[in-house]
């Protein structure tokens, strides 16, 4: 009994000390911003991006936005748009792109 206990033990502690490497999950900005296609697009900026993003705007929020990568016209018309939400939206949209800007470089 004596050896099942410390060979459990033994386990445990080696089984701890090689845990599984974490996959940081990639969220709808970081994957808009790597399919972009845009030079400046590096894996350590869309990430950064995405990090802002999910701390800055809602679920709908960041899936409204990650269409703006690939039809950066969108963005225009959210923006000029006369819709309270899409005012409400943008003035969201702006806070998080400056908080980008200012956390990503």
């Amino acid at each position: 009994m004596k050896r099942l206990c410390v060979g459990i033990l033994c386990f445990a502690t080696l089984a701890g000390a090689a845990p599984e490497p974490v996959q940081a999950a990639t969220g709808i900005i970081e994957k808009a911003c790597r399919s972009s296609g845009r030079s400046a697009a590096t894996p350590q900026l869309c990430s950064c991006i995405e990090a802002v993003a999910r701390e800055s705007l809602t679920r709908s929020d960041r899936k409204k936005a990650a269409k703006f990568f690939r039809d950066p016209h969108m963005a225009q018309e959210v923006r000029q748009s006369d819709r309270r939400s899409d005012e409400r939206f943008w003035k969201r949209y702006r806070a998080f792109g400056d908080r980008a800007a200012l956390t990503c470089g």
